[in-house]
């Protein structure tokens, strides 16, 4: 149970993560992190950041007028010791079955944007549909939403595999950090996984340009601006396991998963029950983690209060949420996102939580 049921999205009022898997809580918490690095080096005495700098002026251009940067000689890399759920996994789940029959039965709410029926039955369908976490298991190469069990409330969040995917061309950063941060150099280089967890046809065909990416037109890539470009990840094996991995407890006791969720950076740390803070009731506002929208957003803000002549600083501070990430200033960010999206299909959006302000955050 590591997202929220659509049906509660309208009552999060940017508090409640949607999705706290642990690759995404790692996203948002890298994302968190770069803006405490931006506030550090624009608050007195202005240290330095090893990770990220201040840009000049010169360094600005009209499609790119980002104030800050990842250093140059930065690079990301990324440890899972799962392989991602959804279609880089599908091989491993169709291995661990005890029967291989492809499950096809789904819960009526079953994504489906382009047909009026709830569950796909035709190609055409599968092909504009996303699947339901591991339910027909057996087709490949199509968007899956999550989560995996049959029996959970139904949610439109996307794998960690799609996430992953479109990440190779928005870059790690979040719409609210991509205002204050050049996209340029905050791409994934590599996806490090246990040798277990790869499987090499299954990785090609989940993010490469030769998968489910071949309708991703080049044309439309070189055209990108804003500091956007594909930037393809590698995906290593290693023979490295995680200590509590399946394969390392499964020897002396049943590996259970588990609801909790740990959020750490070097500078703070947090423990997420069902989106928000370890012993805060869902709906309670003081629940709210420092990844949450909400709490990003501010954050944010806080960062453009520093700054002198920021031209995103009145993007960041409309009305509401939903205001601000339909911006001029995102709508580059927001084309290459919609491109991605077509040449993946399927996608439907996971809309119901950007109609809040910044008002009423304990804490932050």
């Amino acid at each position: 149970m590591k997202c929220l049921p659509s049906n509660k999205l309208p009552f999060a009022h940017g508090n409640i993560l949607h999705d706290w898997h642990a690759e995404v809580i790692a996203i948002r918490a890298f994302n968190r992190y770069l803006l405490h690095q931006c506030i550090l080096i624009s608050t007195p005495p202005y240290a330095t950041s090893d990770f990220l700098r201040q840009r000049s002026p010169e360094d600005c251009s009209d499609h790119e007028g980002h104030p800050f940067t990842i250093r140059d000689d930065v690079t990301i890399h990324m440890y899972c010791s799962e392989a991602p759920c959804g279609d880089a996994s599908m091989e491993l789940t169709m291995a661990a079955q005890e029967d291989a029959t492809p499950w096809t039965s789904a819960p009526p709410t079953l994504i489906s944007p382009s047909s009026s029926a709830n569950i796909p039955s035709t190609v055409e369908e599968i092909e504009t549909s996303a699947l339901r976490g591991r339910s027909n298991f057996s087709l490949l190469g199509v968007v899956r939403a999550k989560p995996s069990r049959p029996d959970a409330p139904p949610t439109l969040s996307k794998s960690c595999t799609d996430k992953l995917t479109l990440k190779q061309a928005s870059s790690l950063l979040s719409s609210t950090t991509s205002l204050l941060i050049s996209p340029g150099n905050a791409y994934l280089k590599t996806l490090v996984l246990p040798s277990s967890q790869f499987v090499p046809v299954a990785c090609e065909r989940a993010f490469s340009l030769s998968g489910r990416l071949k309708a991703l037109n080049q044309k439309q890539v070189e055209k990108w601006k804003g500091g956007y470009q594909f930037r393809p990840f590698e995906v290593e094996p290693t023979n490295r396991e995680f200590a509590w991995s399946r394969r390392a407890v499964s020897s002396f006791e049943k590996s259970v998963s588990s609801n909790l969720s740990a959020v750490w950076t070097p500078n703070w740390q947090e423990t997420l029950i069902g989106g928000v803070l370890q012993g805060r009731k869902q709906l309670d506002p003081r629940g709210a983690s420092k990844i949450c929208r909400r709490a990003m957003w501010m954050e944010a803000v806080k960062v453009t209060g520093l700054l002198s002549g920021v031209v995103v600083r009145e993007a960041l501070r409309k009305r509401t949420y939903g205001d601000m990430k339909e911006t001029e200033a995102l709508e580059k960010r927001k084309s290459i996102k919609q491109d991605v999206r077509k040449a993946l299909k399927g996608w439907a959006r996971n809309t119901g939580d950007d109609d809040f302000d910044l008002k009423d955050l304990p804490g932050t």
